[in-house]
């Protein structure tokens, strides 16, 4: 059972992270002092290698406690192994900040500091190695079946399916899935190789067997009325029990919860860009990339204009009314590319391969995305950020908003120059409905990293794309 060992391997893990930190400390003192790299000798220095090391006495433990309050403790089955290296990387961020506070308080001026920088590197280094050694060691042993952690599933709905699809996709988890308990479902039906073999009712005699190290309970909507029953009996038992709600399809992939004096209110939709400081770091980002592309573009803008100009009657810059932040209607910009047509023509649908109406030029700038360049005065202006999911035409909104669902969460953020599902291939007349769970994912995971690797993706992949014409 793994709730029998997990306290001896979490003390093995207090135990190789405190070696390692040990052993990273040693390794910058030696690089610093020791080595042939270095010019200093550490018998003559102003502070003692002992005096050095005695800090480890306050080191260890404080960065310990880091790693509990930075999550690092966590079981680590189905955690995505880059956030446990960024929770690495701020435990180490803050530790050495502490350390500096420190010297600075004491007035300690000897101490080394590029030992010191030495330090927080070689830790960071040291430990994501140590760690992904572990996760592979674990994910091996639970391939060849050992370390496994048994599961029951009480209630079958479209939350028992996922549910299983995610565990049969991914072994190294190391969940073996015991049966579904069910009223509804006859017993013997299976599902991926899970089988229902009892209903609900049976929950008081198994549990009691305590051969489950943990229960998932799926029910379905019908049953939610029998969930505070079902909870309480699994509570009593000793056995973690976890709640997997059938309308997950509503829920954002992380939800948060508000405390109304003691009542938790469930938040449908979490969106970090209504927080103000966040949103100020993005305008302020939209403001300083805009102009910065204004300035290097600007060559392109001007060859663009004059091709445009010379080849083809009517305007250089393309208007063209886009639906935006919170619904509300602006005009975006764009390097005409098309003839010029007739007062309504243009809204009757989506610009296909080898379209007609498209001019030579045209076909040239919609291949590399340069017609999208004039949006950077609309970013300025604030009708649009860099970064976002991209703006929509009015009768297509109307139509998508009955069609798709939660297609109307794209409205809440600025519609962006570029976004997470045009890096992906979403873009021109691809699927609007993965399109929309791309800008969803976006929506609810932004961070201001977030918009820089989008940026980054559409410079090296972004601007060619075989959907764009």
């Amino acid at each position: 059972m793994i709730k029998d060992n997990q306290k001896y391997f979490n003390r093995l893990h207090l135990l190789v992270d405190a070696l390692v930190i040990i052993a990273s400390y040693w390794f910058a003192w030696y690089l610093k002092f020791a080595s042939t790299f270095s010019d200093v000798d550490p018998s003559v220095g102003v502070l003692q290698w002992q005096t050095y090391f005695e800090l480890l006495y306050f080191i260890v433990p404080g960065y310990l406690i880091l790693y509990y309050y930075f999550n690092l403790y966590t079981p680590k089955r189905a955690t995505v192994h880059k956030y446990e290296i960024l929770n690495i990387f701020q435990a180490n961020t803050v530790g050495i900040i502490l350390l500096m506070a420190g010297w600075y308080a004491v007035k300690q001026i000897h101490f080394s500091r590029t030992m010191m920088g030495l330090f927080y590197v070689s830790n960071i280094i040291f430990a994501t190695l140590s760690r992904s050694v572990i996760r592979s060691l674990l994910q091996y042993f639970r391939k060849k079946g050992y370390n496994l952690k048994y599961i029951l599933l009480v209630g079958y709905s479209r939350a028992t399916e996922e549910y299983i699809n995610r565990i049969n996709s991914n072994p190294q988890w190391g969940y073996v899935v015991r049966g579904i308990l069910d009223d509804s479902v006859p017993r013997g039906t299976m599902y991926k190789g899970v089988k229902v073999i009892g209903s609900i009712g049976n929950l008081p005699y198994i549990l009691p067997q305590n051969t489950l190290d943990e229960i998932a309970i799926t029910l379905s909507l019908n049953d939610y009325d029998r969930l505070e029953n079902i909870v309480d009996q699994c509570e009593k038992s000793g056995v973690h029990t976890k709640f997997i709600p059938d309308y997950n399809s509503l829920f954002p992939s992380r939800p948060y919860t508000e405390d109304l004096m003691g009542l938790a209110v469930v938040n449908i939709r979490y969106v970090p860009l209504t927080n103000t400081l966040n949103w100020v770091l993005k305008r302020i980002v939209d403001i300083v990339v805009s102009i910065i592309g204004m300035i290097v573009f600007s060559p392109v803008i001007l060859l663009a204009a004059a091709a445009i100009k010379c080849t083809s009657k009517g305007p250089v810059i393309f208007k063209q009314e886009r639906i935006g932040l919170h619904n509300k209607p602006f005009e975006m910009y764009k390097f005409r590319t098309m003839e010029v047509q007739k007062p309504g023509a243009e809204k009757k649908g989506w610009t296909v391969r080898d379209d007609p109406r498209v001019t030579r030029i045209g076909k040239l700038l919609r291949r590399t995305s340069m017609d999208e360049l004039p949006q950077l005065f609309n970013i300025l202006k604030g009708d649009m950020s860099v970064v976002g999911p991209r703006p929509e035409r009015p009768q297509f909104v109307e139509k998508f908003k009955e069609e798709i669902p939660r297609y109307m969460v794209k409205h809440q953020v600025r519609p962006g120059l570029t976004g997470w599902a045009q890096i992906n291939g979403y873009r021109g007349d691809t699927s609007i409905k993965r399109r929309i769970e791309y800008d969803i994912f976006y929506i609810e995971n932004w961070t201001l990293s977030f918009d820089v690797k989008i940026i980054f993706l559409t410079i090296f992949k972004g601007f060619i794309n075989k959907n764009a014409y």
